[in-house]
Order: C-alpha cells, then structure tokens, then sequence
C-alpha cells in the first residue's frame, strides 16, 4: 500500500476544479449513501486492463481510447450506447487488420460526467453564474437554480454508469462484437461516405477469412475470443468525493481499487503533485491515466512517475499527450527523452483532441486536419526516438453530428450549426472518427515494416 494513504488522504491536500457546495452536510450525505452502493466495476477486471496496457508499454498492443467529451443525463439510451459501440468496434477492427497488433479497447463512457473549467463563473450578456462542471455537479441550463452544485447528482450519474455498464457488458459479450457481424456495424450516415468504401472492402477480407477459418474447424461457437471482446471503460477522476466513495479494498489482494471505472486519468489542470488529484491516484492500484500539455517540463513528469509509479509496473501509467498539433515537436521530443534515459515503463498516447479547438462562428471546434496533424507528428516523434506510439486518445460519438470541421466530408464553419450536440467539447463523429482510424492503422503499418527491416538488414 502506498505509504501513508488512504482513500481520503486528499482531503488534506491543496485541491484545484472543485465545485462550490452550499449545503455540506447534504454532499457528506450523498457521499455516504454512495460507500454503499455496489462497485461499478471489479479489481479483477482492472488487473486484467493493466495487463493488457503492460503489452502496450512493451510494443506488443495498441491503446484505443475514446467517447464522450461529457456523459449527459438528458442524452442517456440504448440507441446512443448501441451507435458509440458500433463506431468504437469499426474503428477497433480497422485497427487490428491494418497493424496486426492486439487493440485495448477503453471508453470515455460510464462514467465520463466532469469537466474541468478554465473559469469559475460564465458570463451571459450582463448575468454572471457559476460554470457548468458536467452533469455530475450541475445543470448546462444557464439559469441560477441549474447552476448550483447538486450532490444528488451524483447518485444520479452512478445509476447512469450502473445502466450503461450493463449494456456495454452485453455487447461486448454477448455476441454483438461477433466478427461474423463485422459488416453490420456500419452505421447508417456512414454507409454513403467516403470511408464506407474502404471498410467495406476491409470487412469483405474479414469475412473472407471468417469463410476459411470455418472451414477448417475454426468458429465463434469453438473460439471465444471470435464473439466476444474486452471492452473497459474510463474517465478522469476529477470529483474526488464521488471517488473515495466509490475507493473499495479488493477482498483477494487487500488492494486499494477506485470502482467507479477501469481506468482513471488525471487532467492537465490539476497534475499537480503535491495535489489532492495525485495524492488520491498515487494510492488505488488501478491503470491511471495522467494528461501531459505544454506546461509540462520534463523533470515535473519524472517526478510525478515517481509518485504515480514508484514500482515501475509496465501498464500503470499511461501518459495522454495533448500539445497541439503546432506544439507537438517543441514538447513531445523532450519528455520521450527524459522517460526513456530513466527507463521509466509508460504506455504513450496521442489526444490530438485538446490542444486544437478553435473558435469559428461562435462554435468551439477542431479542425480534422490539425488532428490528424498532431497524430502524424506524434508517429514521426517516436519512431525517430526509437519509442512505441502506444495509443491514441479522442473525443469521439456515434452520432451525425457536425462539432469538428473537415474530414472527407469537408464540413465547414457554416456546418457547424445543423447538428452541434455536444455538452461541452466538441467530438469526431463516427465517419470522421473511422477516417482517423485507417490513418492510424496505416502509420502503424509503416512502423511494423520499417522494424522488420531494420532486423532482415541488422
């Protein structure tokens, strides 16, 4: 156990992004009916993803990250999971069959409700009210009442996670990522899309293979892992309350688990590490995530390995990398360096999400050509160090909708409008998201020949 810790040691800590109650004994209410509920998810599953990311940090696997910017309640069903899921197995399969590598499939989902804000307060006209902080703590509804932190909320929110777990659960293991259905998780706006073309063709060599495996004896009925797949779910750990409450001791191990999902990540705002956010991950046991942007220096990183990650655990700790994609090659370089020199054991990831949202016609977006710039980059930047580009990181929906400029498409800044859906961030849809999964799987397929000749000429 780390030394020192317990599940509410970060109440002793300085703490950044924290929402202003006004009734505290109903959050110590909230917080205390929630240390009864039952785990959203298990120990064991969350030593099974760290296994699994031990394969990343070791060149053998590749992270596929990605969901909402932020859960809403209003937006919560089956159609939605259903059409998340969908997208996320496409872009999943592409990347399988394009890299011939394992793909660790986690979402931003069952638990992606809080958001970090650059200001306390927003400014409507001549009204100033808190910010929104995700529907976790308070409303999007720019009205005094919809804006006051409410611990309910939460309740609410781990019985969204509890509903939306169930049905991820089904999918994953009963039968829907069978490969035999591999055409049949093109959704409906993208069967007229430029990419469709492309996974069509992929799903048909897919299927062709599936045809010969049967043949020979091999089946979905005979082999398991042709019908089912892992699928993990994740999100930042920014309401510390609802955490701890949710902190539980693994019964075989004796082991310190945050239940509330697979994997928690730390964000840029609140990396600090003498913090109540490091303070609260150093000490669970399970996969952490830590958001590295361009204010981080190279001997900070180290340090916060050294608190996240003393053991040196292959899987721990993976660092989601978010500079931009005109500040990737002033940034990344150095902290690949400092890592490696140390022989720090880390899963890289690329979120070419974060630093790259613009403004234009009063919408926040993210043009798709400085995403796919800042993936680019990051592929350069650690084949020329000779690391593993472990994983990326994205904002992404299985909706149409129109909050990310360009693409095949070519959605435009007039675009914007029709389907802008978002609650905070805005997100690829799933035809944007596909076209940056055969870009991924073409870049790792670049990688894999350029090792293999290196060791036929070595």
């Amino acid at each position: 156990m780390a030394q020192n810790w317990t599940p509410s040691s970060w109440r002793q800590k300085p703490i950044k992004q924290v929402p202003a109650y006004p009734d505290q004994q109903a959050l110590r209410d909230a917080e205390g009916r929630l240390s009864t509920y039952p785990p959203l998810v298990f120990a064991g599953e969350a030593r099974r993803l760290k296994k699994h990311l031990a394969n990343v940090a070791e060149g053998n696997a590749f992270l596929l990250q990605g969901g909402d910017c932020a859960e809403s309640f209003a937006e919560h069903g089956a159609d939605t999971i259903r059409d998340f899921f969908r997208a996320f197995l496409q872009m999943a399969v592409v990347l399988t069959y394009g890299a011939q590598l394992p793909v660790v499939k986690v979402g931003r989902i069952a638990g992606q409700f809080a958001k970090p804000r650059s200001s306390d307060n927003e400014t409507q006209g001549d009204v100033e009210l808190p910010s929104y902080r995700g529907d976790i703590i308070n409303g999007i509804e720019f009205t005094p009442d919809a804006r006051i932190p409410n611990p309910e909320r939460q309740i609410m929110a781990y019985r969204q996670s509890a509903a939306t777990l169930n049905l991820l659960r089904a999918f994953a293991m009963g039968g829907y990522a069978n490969l035999e259905n591999v055409h049949q998780w093109m959704l409906g706006f993208v069967k007229d899309s430029p990419q469709a073309e492309r996974y069509r063709k992929l799903a048909d060599r897919i299927s062709e293979t599936m045809e010969f495996m049967r043949a020979i004896g091999i089946n979905a009925d005979n082999q398991p892992s042709l019908r089912e797949t892992d699928f993990f779910t994740s999100h930042e750990a920014l309401l510390l309350g609802y955490e701890e409450a949710l902190t539980r001791v693994d019964s075989t191990s004796g082991d310190w688990y945050a239940t509330s999902g697979h994997m928690i990540w730390i964000g840029d705002r609140t990396r600090q590490v003498d913090h109540a956010h490091v303070e609260y991950c150093r000490g669970i046991k399970n996969p952490i995530g830590l958001k590295c942007g361009p204010s981080l220096q190279a001997d900070d990183l180290l340090n916060l390995i050294d608190v996240l990650n003393p053991a040196n655990e292959a899987g721990r700790l993976t660092l989601i990398c978010r500079f931009g994609y005109d500040k990737v090659a002033d940034h990344l370089p150095k902290l690949i360096r400092a890592v490696e020199r140390e022989g720090r054991k880390v899963v890289w990831s690329c979120d070419p999400m974060h630093g790259n949202t613009i403004t234009l016609n009063n919408y926040k977006t993210r043009p798709f050509e400085r995403v796919l710039s800042e993936v680019e980059s990051f592929f350069q930047i650690h084949r020329a160090e000779g690391s593993h580009p472990g994983g990326v990181h994205i904002e992404m929906t299985g909706n149409d909708v129109t909050e990310c400029t360009g693409g095949a498409r070519a959605l435009s800044a007039e675009n914007l409008q029709d389907r802008y859906h978002t609650h905070c961030d805005p997100r690829l849809n799933a035809d944007q998201a596909l076209e940056l999964a055969f870009l991924l799987a073409e870049r790792m397929k670049d990688g894999r020949d350029e090792k293999r000749m290196i060791a036929a000429n070595g």
